[in-house]
């Protein structure tokens, strides 16, 4: 489902109020456990720490990354893979 035209992307608050606070800083890291929110052309260039929900990722925002969400560039999930049985 698509977010309303008018409503326009959604972010969260916290973490908007930490990009606009930081505008001269680029290189500070900023910490967010939003997937949710939606990257703007504000972040670009950042580095965010997003929360996978066992550790902060790293990730540094390009501008083929907006309008897309924070948790669409994290892996929540470990990769499954058989164990090998010794002979």
């Amino acid at each position: 489902m698509n977010r309303v035209k008018w409503k326009g992307p959604y972010i969260k608050c916290m973490l908007l109020k930490e990009i606009e606070g930081n505008c001269s800083n680029k290189k500070k890291t900023i910490r967010t456990t939003s997937k949710n929110s939606t990257i703007v052309p504000k972040f670009t260039g950042r580095i965010l720490q997003v929360y996978n929900g066992k550790i902060f990722v790293n990730i540094k925002i390009v501008e083929e990354m907006i309008n897309h969400k924070l948790g669409e560039f994290i892996n929540t999930r470990k990769q499954f893979f058989y164990k090998k049985k010794n002979k």
